[in-house]
């Protein structure tokens, strides 16, 4: 066998890919298993989405390849979107860039900025990738603690004490996946002060502002943070379109400039059909935000039941598509276990996201509520 690149002796395969193999194994032998770990929306995306795609399939020359920097149209509605939602004006000619997914965008923008030595902050707990993709173009990261005593927020104070001068990348995200806390103006602020201060590119994956969110906030809409930041998006979570892949970064001229140097070199477009979906998406009203948070608001009353029913505690104050508990004894993942394996419920271990995760599990709000009171009796004879 040909011997794999030494970049891969410090990535392991992606935890959610092994386990949920080891799910279809036990489904495919019998075994009732309930998944309430992943966050792939269940939902539809809004009728205009497929309404747009189908007219789009009807149409001719459609299927060469497409801009690398996505239909200006696109853009525009990219550009109107944050106008409208968040008070953030984007030059949709030079500041906007359409990506297959905004986990493609955590690759591109590593690539783009890091090289070889160069250290990147990244959250614990926090997005497994952002440290999975370091690792992959030989950076060093360097993780930052997330506690609850601090509301999952970033101890600038501590950051402040040590050596920063080979930090090239800060990744955040807000609200934060796994525990849901939400930032403020304030804190946002503090962070762009602190990646002026010390030269370092502040990055902010951003898909779950309208999931269980009044205030959805852009890191962009502080004033200068173009100058430092990057900001990802992505339409998996908002318009339950996970498997169309389409994200976006935002920023600067320059910046975005440098992100497409790699991209173009990676894809060659984006399906027409598909962008065309992604416009009808982001001119969708407000009723669609209404309804789909009605709807995960029950779910989540359901899943709090979950929780207290492994008598965890937990925060109300959160948002996303996830519930964040602290066990009240146990290691993460041996009660994951214990769950898969004597009660044929899969979730998420607080574990996979950083050693910050210990003794906490997740729960995901992307299953029926039917489904999640199946889970609440199973637990009632636990």
């Amino acid at each position: 066998m040909i011997a794999k690149a030494n970049r891969l002796q410090e990535v392991k395969e992606y935890y959610f890919s092994r386990k949920l193999r080891e799910v279809r194994q036990l489904i495919a032998a019998g075994k009732p298993v309930i998944n309430i770990g992943i966050g792939s929306p269940d939902l539809d995306p809004p009728q205009s989405v497929s309404r747009a795609m189908q007219h789009t399939i009807e149409q001719n020359h459609i299927h060469g390849y497409q801009s690398y920097q996505g239909l200006p149209e696109l853009r525009a509605a990219i550009s109107s979107f944050y106008k409208d939602h968040f008070h953030v004006t984007v030059n949709p000619e030079n500041e906007i860039l359409p990506l297959m997914g905004s986990k493609e965008g955590i690759m591109h923008i590593s690539m783009a900025f890091l090289n070889a030595g160069d250290i990147v902050l990244i959250p614990n707990p926090g997005y497994p990738t952002y440290a999975s993709v370091t690792k992959l173009l030989d950076a060093v990261p360097a993780y930052y603690d997330l506690t609850a005593e601090n509301n999952w927020f970033p101890n600038l104070e501590v950051l402040e004490k040590t050596d920063l001068s080979k930090v090239k990348i800060m990744w955040i995200n807000y609200p934060h996946m796994p525990t849901g806390s939400k930032s403020t103006t304030e804190g946002l602020k503090r962070l762009v002060d602190f990646a002026k201060k010390h030269n370092i590119l502040l990055v902010n994956d951003n898909p779950y502002s309208f999931i269980l969110n009044d205030n959805p906030l852009s890191l962009l809409s502080i004033e200068g943070a173009k100058e430092v930041s990057l900001e990802l998006n992505s339409l998996s979570k908002t318009f339950n379109m996970a498997g169309w892949r389409v994200g976006m970064v935002l920023g600067s001229k320059e910046h975005i400039t440098t992100v497409l140097q790699v991209k173009s070199n990676m894809d060659s477009g984006m399906f027409y059909g598909i962008q065309q979906g992604a416009i009808a998406a982001l001119e969708s009203n407000e009723h669609w935000f209404e309804n789909l948070n009605i709807l995960y608001k029950k779910r989540r009353v359901v899943a709090w039941k979950i929780a207290d029913a492994l008598d965890c505690t937990y925060d109300k104050n959160t948002s996303g598509l996830f519930i964040w508990a602290k066990l009240p004894a146990g290691k993460a993942e041996e009660v994951a276990d214990e769950l898969l394996y004597n009660y044929n419920i899969f979730l998420a271990p607080g574990t996979i996201f950083g050693s910050n995760g210990e003794g906490y599990i997740r729960i995901s709000l992307c299953v029926t509520e039917e489904i999640l009171t199946e889970v609440l009796e199973r637990l009632s004879i636990k």
